[in-house]
């Protein structure tokens, strides 16, 4: 075992402040977050697997943490984490992500949101509750997430999570939703840049936008710069053209002057043939960066990994729609820790298989195990 791997993974547990200052405690916190974390990993799902998968790894846990009284009860794990402040554990664990991508050297930021559906609590009123996440697309990691408020939406969540999130020098890629002024000033305050895919909820912009590329697509850009990029792929019975330009933004482009550094305007066509019908998406972007056309469709494809990656796999491998914990901040707490286990498992490289198998991979082999944890 790698001794100071396991202590720099202890410290960024520590760093959660207890809260049961004023009762006796049978379990440290410490070992409660450790045990938790690594039953996740290993395809714990809720209190109950999470107590039982301590109890069958009790000697292998207790190489990292004392558990001097055991393993604590389902009860127990159920209440800890419902009174937890998700803020102290998504700062731990921050930390923990933001030095891994940074040895991984990710630049591209995805922010999108999800919902986490059966987390809703009918006997208390208490609503479904909605996560916002930023995604490093090419280290596959969770770097945070922000519970967005019952009486809110993403707009006001996403301005606190860039709060948390080291974003400095990265391009960070947002849809439609968190294309605002505020938004975007507060990547470019950051030292970052944006890429914000513009539709109807900015009217005058969008409408300045789908004028000028209607202009110029008509004599293929003779009266501009552009840059484009093109991609065609075939498979499964299914032929997609993607073409992307990238212009300077135009001087008198409507609602130019509320965005904060805004230098280009983008476009992304997406034509599809499949089964003999054909189909056609646009998209529109606005852009802090002057970027070629093959960077811009780099990201804007890149952007999607949050839903392929992130969102789907929370899904289909760790159940998280049909997760029923709900008390208190127990959903969003639960679900900051299958974040962070899916980002361990998909930079473990070890292993040559999907996350469900590394999940009982991990549940199986202690040295596995070990080696997600520790980064081995």
């Amino acid at each position: 075992m790698d001794v100071e791997a396991s202590r720099d993974v202890l410290r960024y547990l520590e760093q959660v402040e207890d809260f049961r200052v004023n009762r006796t405690k049978l379990h440290s916190l410490i070992d409660i977050l450790f045990v938790t974390l690594c039953a996740v990993i290993c395809g714990a799902d809720g209190w109950a697997e999470v107590a039982l998968f301590g109890r069958s790894k009790l000697e292998w846990l207790r190489q990292f943490v004392p558990l001097a009284n055991g393993i604590p009860s389902h009860d127990t794990f159920g209440r800890v984490f419902a009174r937890l402040d998700p803020l102290q554990l998504e700062q731990c664990f921050l930390q923990w992500m933001a030095a891994l991508a940074e040895a991984t050297e990710g630049r591209l930021i995805a922010i999108d949101g999800k919902t986490i559906r059966r987390s809703f609590d009918q006997a208390t009123g208490k609503k479904a509750i909605h996560m916002v996440s930023a995604w490093a697309t090419a280290n596959c990691i969770s770097l945070g997430q922000v519970v967005v408020d019952e009486k809110s939406n993403e707009i006001t969540a996403i301005p606190k999570l860039l709060e948390i999130i080291a974003i400095s020098g990265c391009l960070v890629t947002i849809d439609a939703m968190g294309c605002q002024t505020e938004i975007a000033e507060k990547i470019v305050a950051a030292k970052a840049d944006y890429i914000l895919a513009v539709k109807g909820n900015q009217p005058t912009l969008h409408d300045g936008i789908v004028k000028f590329f209607l202009d110029h697509l008509e004599d293929d850009f003779a009266r501009v710069k552009v840059s484009r990029y093109q991609t065609s792929e075939r498979g499964h019975g299914r032929e997609e053209t993607r073409t992307y330009y990238v212009c300077p933004v135009p001087a008198d482009l409507p609602d130019r002057g509320r965005w904060k550094h805004l230098l280009a305007i983008g476009i992304a066509i997406n034509d599809t043939v499949e089964d003999g019908r054909s189909r056609s998406e646009v998209r529109y972007y606005i852009l802090s960066r002057k970027l070629s056309a093959k960077r811009f469709g780099t990201a804007v494809r890149g952007h999607w990994s949050i839903e392929n990656r992130l969102h789907w796999q929370l899904d289909v491998t760790f159940g998280e729609d049909q997760s029923r914990i709900r008390k208190g901040h127990a959903d969003a707490n639960f679900s900051i820790l299958r974040r962070t286990a899916l980002s361990l498992l998909k930079n473990n490289r070890t292993l040559k298989v999907g996350i469900k198998n590394k999940r009982l991979a991990a549940g199986w082999d202690n040295d596995y195990l070990a080696q997600v944890l520790l980064g081995a």
